[in-house]
């Protein structure tokens, strides 16, 4: 049986365990294909300028053991063009990413892929499992002396 190509994506700013447990269950799948997004669409949805640069937040994508391949996204295609360049069986969506899943199924249909949609229902709780609390407490830190330490 042919393995199946599994393809994630984000920004995978800050690393942080729900990272980790989405590309563990994408790996239970098949292969692990992830997209990073460039520097230019984390922008532009982000609305901000990423702390990480893409090339070193593909090279930590990169040294995970449920990683098959890592790319960075063309910030020119559609975000949903680089999806034709890799051609995966399932497209696993984290819990709480931000995809319109009417233009995504409206996208797949128009260029007649037949690839399985997923999204994860389980997100993992805690208080530094987001890239934004982890800057929110970094900045909390250094900004309150008494956290300093001596």
């Amino acid at each position: 049986m042919k393995t199946k190509k599994v393809m994630v994506a984000g920004s995978f700013e800050i690393l942080h365990p729900g990272h980790i447990y989405l590309l563990k269950e994408a790996k239970k799948l098949g292969k692990v294909f992830v997209v990073v997004s460039s520097d230019y669409n984390f922008e532009r949805f982000k609305k901000r300028k990423p702390v990480i640069d893409e090339k070193q937040r593909l090279e930590v994508i990169k040294s995970i053991k449920y990683v098959d391949e890592a790319i960075i996204g063309n910030p020119k295609d559609n975000i949903f063009e680089i999806i034709l360049k890799i051609k995966p069986d399932i497209l696993l969506l984290g819990p709480d990413q931000n995809i319109d899943e009417h233009a995504l199924n409206e996208f797949l249909i128009k260029h007649n892929l037949n690839i399985e949609v997923r999204r994860l229902t389980k997100k993992l709780e805690g208080e530094l499992y987001s890239s934004s609390k982890i800057i929110e407490k970094i900045i909390k830190t250094f900004s309150d002396k008494s956290l300093m330490g001596p």
